[in-house]
């Protein structure tokens, strides 16, 4: 899998960038993904992902994690299949200050809740979404266990 990261806080180490590659590469196989996939992450401040969340989904306010899918299907749209072609899944974006925020509020690390909002913005890439209640347990449930598989637990 290839991921693609871009850093405009200027904050992330290394060590964040590859725990990230680790899990989702991780999670990609536990979802049975072509090993030709790729997507992008970003890490923004509150201001950037708050601009995204009123843009994208009317909502004026920060938020910790974006997904912007490119697989979805749309009615009426031709397929463009192919054995060598990659998924491109599209792109996850994370607030590096919510993420902190997060990790004080549920004391847990910033490694942890980074690692949780970088996979669930890629379960949302892949379609998982928790809107509806039967929705949300399965994700949830998902989550927890590809995050205590790679060893990331709460």
């Amino acid at each position: 899998m290839h991921i693609d990261f871009h850093d405009e806080t200027n904050i992330v180490t290394e060590e964040y960038v590859d725990l990230i590659e680790r899990l989702l590469t991780y999670a990609a196989n536990q979802e049975n993904l072509p090993t030709n996939t790729e997507l992008s992450v970003s890490f923004v401040d509150n201001h950037e992902i708050q601009i995204l969340n009123r843009n994208y989904r009317q909502l004026d306010k920060p938020t910790d994690v974006l997904s912007f899918a490119l697989e979805d299907e749309v009615d009426g749209e031709v397929a463009i299949t192919g054995h060598d072609l990659p998924l491109i899944l599209g792109d996850i974006v994370i607030s590096v200050d919510k993420t902190r925020e997060q990790a004080n509020d549920y004391k847990h690390s910033f490694e942890r809740e980074i690692g949780f909002l970088a996979l669930h913005g890629f379960l949302h890439l892949l379609g998982y979404d928790h809107i509806e209640e039967d929705d949300e347990q399965k994700m949830v449930s998902r989550q927890k266990e590809i995050l205590d598989g790679f060893g990331l637990p709460r």
